[in-house]
């Protein structure tokens, strides 16, 4: 491989922020088409007027599939693409794929033209009637080829070489033949070849490129059990990495992701089933460890995040709504152990709102041992209020105490000496006051840490 490869593949992969699907269906497709095609495609009806079709809004109510109150293509039952109701029913069928071109997953490079003289990949194939996507691609990365292409849903090819893209590229709709081991994925067409970069699923890989796409082991097919993946995420230059979990499906608390300093190894972020992760994730520094751990029980359609490399001078491309939604987690605060929560060092750390605001804290938010946020505001009334009453307990002894001077004393040893003093004779009174000052706090029922999904319970 050459250096435009690399270049090619890092636009392709910068290009996947502008993407609408991570999944190779595109069962996650949420946009706005309302064509089949945008080049002359038919309208598509309204999900809820179809209620002579199995999928309509009266038996999908909840916005299941993504179906609602309007016309966007939708893939409800897990067919190879986005598809809608039509009114004209050409060849007997009321329904048609849509042809959305933001909806390609990053690693999916396109369907292409295949003549077979020459093949559009040139290296090693083979066939098989239980082929996935994930099958030709682990068939291809372990014969340490970049490039696996798919075929009429059983045929799968290897190559390196870029010039795929000379035989001429294909709509999307021409790729649909289901794979003959997943009827939901896409396996190309008759002369037509879908094209996957080999990284996609693998277990571990080393990333330095300043935004790219990595998904769980064996994506997309389910993950397998007992899999320990590292993935290593190192962008020269950038001061903090942004990650978002555009797609994530964890089978429970079991199986985990976690992020990981790449300096110190210290755990700055866990998800799993019950905990995903519900907003991008800004972590601190230039290097992050993504590591990835299932159980030898559970399998799962896996996870897909998209990262990307941020310089502290430069602007935030994501837009001002991601970036007011944006965790940022630094692995160089201190952090709590949660031994509660299984495998790993559950080292969680203090997550702001957003990377630009100073560090606020909640009432009542745990701050180390028997301290919260409101304890630390009582005890210091308390402080002032003893140290008031105090001033006013010293001045008033001070005033008691006051000696009105007199030309004569009387003599404590002469007998007569209260016979001899006069009535214009002041006495000298000694008054010791006595004091008791209580001060009791009242208790106060504070919660010891906050219960947001970022703290362990």
């Amino acid at each position: 491989m050459g250096d435009s490869w690399v270049i090619f593949l890092s636009l392709t992969l910068i290009s996947a922020w502008f993407v609408e699907c991570y999944t190779a269906n595109g069962q996650d497709y949420r946009g706005h088409q309302d064509r089949t095609s945008l080049d002359g495609g038919r309208p598509c009806l309204f999900w809820n007027e179809t209620f002579e079709h199995p999928y309509n809004t009266l038996r999908y109510p909840n916005g299941e599939g993504g179906l609602g109150n309007h016309s966007y293509c939708r893939n409800p039952d897990g067919d190879v693409r986005p598809w809608c109701y039509v009114s004209d029913h050409e060849d007997g069928n009321n329904w048609k794929f849509c042809d959305i071109p933001t909806c390609q997953m990053p690693g999916n490079l396109g369907c292409f033209k295949d003549s077979g003289n020459p093949p559009t990949l040139t290296g090693n194939s083979e066939t098989s009637k239980q082929l996935t996507i994930q099958k030709c691609i682990s068939f291809c990365r372990k014969q340490r080829y970049t490039l696996a292409g798919m075929e009429s849903g059983y045929a799968c090819f290897c190559g390196n070489d870029l010039d795929y893209r000379d035989h001429g590229e294909a709509p999307s709709t021409e790729c649909n033949h289901v794979c003959f081991g997943d009827q939901t994925q896409p396996c190309g067409g008759d002369g037509r070849v879908i094209i996957f970069d080999t990284r996609v699923g693998a277990c571990g890989g080393n990333y330095t490129s300043p935004a790219s796409v990595i998904y769980s082991p064996d994506f997309p097919d389910k993950y397998g059990a007992g899999r320990v993946c590292y993935w290593t995420i190192q962008v020269p230059g950038a001061s903090s990495i942004l990650f978002n979990f555009t797609f994530f499906n964890i089978e429970d608390q079991t199986d985990m992701v976690e992020m990981l300093d790449g300096y110190t190894n210290q755990v700055v972020a866990r998800f799993d089933g019950p905990n995903p992760p519900r907003e991008p994730v800004n972590v601190t520094g230039d290097f992050v460890i993504l590591y990835f751990y299932s159980d030898r029980t559970n399998e799962a359609q896996g996870f897909a995040v998209l990262y990307e490399g941020k310089d502290g001078g430069a602007e935030n491309e994501i837009g001002d709504m991601e970036r007011s939604n944006t965790s940022t987690v630094d692995p160089h605060l201190g952090g709590i152990t949660d031994k509660s929560r299984g495998k790993g060092s559950g080292i969680l750390y203090v997550i702001t709102s957003s990377p630009k605001k100073s560090k606020q804290y909640l009432p009542g938010q745990w701050l180390g041992p028997s301290w919260t946020v409101g304890h630390n505001t009582w005890t210091i009334y308390a402080l002032a209020a003893l140290l008031t009453l105090t001033v006013i307990a010293m001045v008033a002894k001070l005033l008691l105490h006051i000696t009105v001077k007199s030309p004569t004393i009387p003599s404590l040893s002469s007998s007569d000496s209260c016979s001899q003093s006069t009535v214009s004779e002041p006495w000298i009174i000694f008054y010791r006051p006595l004091q008791h000052i209580t001060l009791q706090e009242e208790a106060k029922n504070h919660p010891r840490r906050p219960q947001t999904p970022w703290w362990g319970n």
